[in-house]
Order: structure tokens, then C-alpha cells, then sequence
């Protein structure tokens, strides 16, 4: 059996780099440019607040099954900023689990996430007031709600629910200057919960328990076995140029993943100025500025508006050597724009999922030029059957579901019979199974097709919508596209597309996109509509929306 202090707990990793580079840089954002110290000593007086609250742990994790939680959770309603990252930091010293949440759910969507986590406080912007004390009318619960900026004492009014009387209202600087800093809880273990929510694109949000140890491994890849491995390399010079821009939402595991990867190589994270919308011009100034090495995007929703501002503008981007995207995959024509228009940059793509972590990279330069599709499997990354008995061997033509064992989540949390789904136990090995299809191919890599859940079965034959996606944002015409199935008398299901065209780029018709289609498609996966809307509706993490997507093809 492993050590309990066999791996890593996050905020005892982060309080072992603090004591090596206490000044170092840890957080930048506009005015704000907090220390490793300044970080540590504001975390551990959010851990004071939380704990005279009597928040924390409560049961051991070997008292409970997969989906079962023994710590407190703390529901973050915050846009990125500076306090977002700290706030998870410090409910991690508390032994409390930060809850991330969509800050554009409406009240009854917060509500649902807010019963569902138990959240016994919430940290949230201040002009998030109203939709949250809406959302606690429905799902009361919380003790305690902290506000971030002004306007706190306003909670009552501007036409939305009063709070109920039993809940403690404050503004998060002043009760951080009222505690008084106390040490990280002695007892946190990396078997302490990391909690994340999913985006609840095929199904109402659910959060996924992942351990600490687990987390760090499968999700951020990191393979250092105790707190003092990480300070002693970043004690040594690791990490000391290492400045990353997560342009995402925090809310988005892909953005604070990237942004905990950098901590724990003792990098600096830093956040744009503009974090109401993604605005390509501030994430370009700032990365200028602030000699980013590394950007966070995700998929062609943040790369397209991105590049598109590359071809107006020019910025000193002399210290980026990467472009990482997580949560959806890059088209190859924005690759090689990236490419071409950043020297020297490589792209990678990142396929994972919240509840299998990091599953493949491709990585793309100027050298080996721009693909899609096809990943090196990252540690314990696979491809299992289609009725789930075994792995596909390595060369099997067979299409198979993307999976992963090894440092993979507990369950999600009150669901057993989803976990069960979900995390099956194949021969004797726990495997997490999100619903990704794939190959793998001779070269032992894997080829990912897309989502099962966004599959089109027409006339008997799968068609991933991912793939023809990908295909007609290969016109130049084409800005964005999603891809559905619909509906067919005849086939039981058509391929169905909406697209939004690029200013300026022509209006190409319908024959000529199925033609420029067909060079790369088989006939059966050309769609049998195709509709042009103004703009293609995606959530502020990128996700494509496929609900809106049907609709729009819906007579």
C-alpha cells in the first residue's frame, strides 16, 4: 500500500516552492503582481476563515466509496482575476475542495450546481450578487458568501431574492485582513479531493472526485513523488522563466490545469486584463508585455479571433515557444497560422477530459508542419473494444473508445451508477472511459474521432461530427462550423451543418463547400444542409453548443 504522503497534495507543494523562491513572481495580473509569499500568506488567511467556520475534512478517505466526499466544498463564482486561483490554494489548506462554476449559469443552473456540490460557501464577484442570491432561494445551503470588490453590502437589493438572515455576508479582502494567518492544515495528504465540474454539454454538470496524487499525475502529468522533489528543482533554476497566459475562463479545467502545472514547476501565472470576454488585442499586449512563454487556448474558438488580430497588429512575442490548446482540438489551417504568423512557436494539442486527464499530445512546428487527429499516448492512455472486454493491440482497425488507467478520478460525486459506467473495471483494472471513440494505430498513437455523443448514425453508417467539422473549416470561406445530426425519414439521421463565414472571404454556395468537402469525405459524411448563422454559439470555455446546433437545423 502507498504511503499517504506518497505523491503530492497541492498545498503543501505549493508552500514547499514558496520557501525557496519567496519572491519570486507567482501571479500577475493588471495592477496586481503578487509573490510566491504574497500568494502563501493571503491563501493561508483564506484557510483561516474557512476553518473558524469549522470547514475542512471530516472523514478519511478510506471511510468512503468513489463517490462520496469527507470535506467541505467552496463554490468559486469568480471570473479570473487575482483572487481565483488563491482562493482554490487556500480552501486546499483548509482541506476544503474548491468547487469551479460557470459565472454565466442562470440562477436555477448555479442553484442546481450549488445543491449538488453541498457548497458551504461561495467566493464570488461582487456583480454576481444577484444571480446568486436568486440561486439560493432554490438551493439554499451555503454558510458563508465572500464577495470579491465593491458593492457587497448591496446584496439586497437591485430587484433580486434577499439572503436569508442565517448566511454570513462579507467582503473577501476584509475578512482575509481580519484572520490572522495561521500554517497550512498539518493534516492534508495527496489523498485531499481536487473537485471539478464538468460543462454539462451532454447532461447536467456532475463533479468528478479526482485524489490529489491522482490529479497531479493524470491530469497535469506531473511524476515527482513528494512536495520536496518540486522545491528542489525549482530550487535549482526550474521554472524561473517559465510565464504562462491560460486565456480560458479558471472555471474551465484547462485553464487553471495549465495554470497549477506552472506553480507546481514554480512559473509565474499570468491573467489578462480583460476578462469579461476574450479580447485578442489585450491577450497579445499582455503576452508582449509580460514575456509569456506559454499560452492556454481552447481549440478554435480562442485561436481564430486570436489569429485573425496577428494579422493587424504586431507585438514582441520573442519569448513564446508555446501554444497550448486543451479542452478541443485545433484545426490544421489555424495551425499553420499560428505557425507562420508567431516564429519559432510550436502548437500543441492536448485531448483529455475532466475525467480522464491528460490522454495525447501533437505537437506542431514550423519543421514538421500541421495535422490534427492523431496523438501520442500519454501514460496509462488507451483504446478499449467497443463492448468494453479488452485493449485494441496496437494496429487493430477496429474503432474503440479513447480510455485511461492508472491516476484516474474516484467517481463522480453522488452518482454511483454513473461511476460504475463510467470508471469500469476491466480484468482486474480500473479504466476511465469518458466517451471519446478512437483508433490506435500500428505506431502504438491514437487516432480520436470525436465525441459518442455527438456520433451521427446515418443509414447505418457513424459519422464523427468532429471530423467534418474539422473538414469545412479547411475552405477559406468558413470561420466556424458545427456539425449535427437530424432527423431523416430515408436515413434515419442526416448530416446537418451551421457555419459562420469569414468577413470578406466570399459567399461560397452550398455545391461548392460539398465539392471542396468531397476531396477529403466519403459521400455519406457530406451534409445534407448546410445553414449560415452570423456566428456559431459555443460556451465561454470554447465548447461547442450542439443543443443551439440542432435548432438551428430543426424545420
Amino acid at each position: 500500500m502507498a504511503s499517504p504522503f506518497d505523491g503530492i497534495n497541492l498545498a503543501l507543494a505549493h508552500e514547499a516552492i514558496e520557501a525557496v523562491v519567496p519572491y519570486r513572481d507567482c501571479l500577475v495580473w493588471r495592477d496586481y503582481r503578487r509573490s510566491w509569499r504574497d500568494i502563501g500568506r493571503r491563501s493561508r488567511r483564506f484557510a483561516a476563515v474557512l476553518r473558524r467556520h469549522g470547514f475542512g475534512h471530516h472523514r478519511d478517505r478510506s471511510q468512503l466509496a468513489g463517490w462520496e466526499r469527507g470535506q467541505d466544498t467552496v463554490a468559486l463564482l469568480l471570473r479570473n482575476g487575482d483572487v481565483y486561483l488563491e482562493a482554490m490554494l487556500g480552501s486546499f489548506k483548509a482541506r476544503c475542495a474548491p468547487v469551479n462554476v460557470n459565472f454565466r449559469y442562470t440562477a436555477e443552473e448555479l442553484a442546481y450546481v450549488i445543491g449538488d456540490s453541498g457548497a458551504a460557501a461561495v467566493v464570488v464577484d461582487a456583480d454576481l450578487l444577484g444571480v446568486l442570491a436568486d440561486a439560493l432561494v432554490l438551493a439554499p445551503g451555503p454558510r458563508l458568501v465572500l464577495v470579491v470588490g465593491e458593492g457587497w453590502r448591496d446584496i439586497n437589493g437591485h430587484g433580486h431574492a434577499a439572503l436569508d438572515s442565517s448566511i454570513e455576508v462579507t467582503g473577501y479582502e476584509e475578512a482575509l485582513a481580519a484572520a490572522q494567518e495561521q500554517p497550512c492544515d498539518p493534516g492534508c495528504t495527496p489523498d485531499d479531493l481536487y473537485v471539478l465540474y464538468t460543462g454539462g454539454t451532454t447532461g447536467r454538470p456532475k463533479g468528478v472526485l479526482w485524489r490529489q496524487r491522482d490529479f497531479v499525475r493524470g491530469a497535469l502529468g506531473t511524476t515527482a513523488a513528494h512536495p520536496a522533489e518540486l522545491a528542489a528543482a525549482v530550487a535549482n533554476g526550474a521554472g524561473a522563466t517559465l510565464r504562462v497566459l491560460p486565456t480560458a475562463p479558471f472555471m474551465h479545467g484547462a485553464a487553471h490545469w495549465n495554470a497549477w502545472s506552472a506553480w507546481l514547476g514554480g512559473g509565474t501565472v499570468i491573467v489578462q486584463s480583460a476578462v469579461h470576454r476574450l479580447d485578442a488585442h489585450d491577450v497579445w499586449t499582455t503576452a508582449a508585455a509580460e514575456r509569456v512563454t506559454s499560452l492556454q487556448i481552447v481549440g478554435d474558438a480562442f485561436a481564430l479571433p486570436l489569429v485573425d488580430d496577428l494579422h493587424h497588429h504586431r507585438y514582441d512575442l520573442s519569448h513564446l515557444r508555446f501554444v497550448v490548446s486543451g479542452g478541443a482540438v485545433l484545426s490544421p489551417a489555424v495551425k499553420r497560422s499560428l505557425l507562420a504568423l508567431v516564429p519559432g512557436v510550436s502548437v500543441v494539442d492536448i485531448v483529455g477530459s475532466s475525467e480522464a486527464g491528460r490522454q495525447g499530445v501533437h505537437t506542431s512546428t514550423s519543421a514538421t508542419g500541421a495535422s490534427t487527429g492523431r496523438f501520442g499516448a500519454s501514460t496509462g492512455a488507451t483504446v478499449l473494444d467497443e463492448a468494453l472486454t479488452h485493449e485494441l493491440a496496437p494496429g487493430d482497425e477496429a474503432i474503440g473508445w479513447l480510455a485511461t488507467a492508472g491516476a484516474v478520478p474516484l467517481g463522480y460525486l453522488g452518482d454511483p451508477d454513473k461511476t460504475a459506467r463510467t470508471f469500469p473495471v476491466i480484468s482486474g483494472t480500473r479504466f476511465s472511459v469518458p466517451g471519446d471513440r478512437a483508433r490506435r494505430l500500428a505506431d502504438g498513437s491514437i487516432e480520436l474521432l470525436g465525441r459518442d455523443a455527438a456520433t451521427i448514425n446515418t443509414g447505418g453508417e457513424k459519422v464523427f461530427a468532429e471530423e467534418v467539422e474539422q473538414v469545412l473549416k479547411h475552405h477559406p470561406a468558413v470561420y466556424d462550423a458545427l456539425v449535427v445530426g437530424r432527423p431523416s425519414e430515408r436515413w434515419g439521421q442526416e448530416v446537418a451543418a451551421v457555419i459562420a463565414l469569414r468577413p470578406g472571404a466570399g459567399e461560397p454556395t452550398d455545391d461548392e463547400l460539398l465539392a471542396a468537402c468531397a476531396e477529403h469525405l466519403a459521400r455519406y459524411k457530406l451534409p445534407k444542409v448546410i445553414v449560415r448563422r452570423p456566428a456559431v454559439a459555443r460556451s465561454p470555455s470554447g465548447k461547442p453548443d450542439y443543443t443551439w446546433a440542432r435548432a438551428q437545423v430543426t424545420p
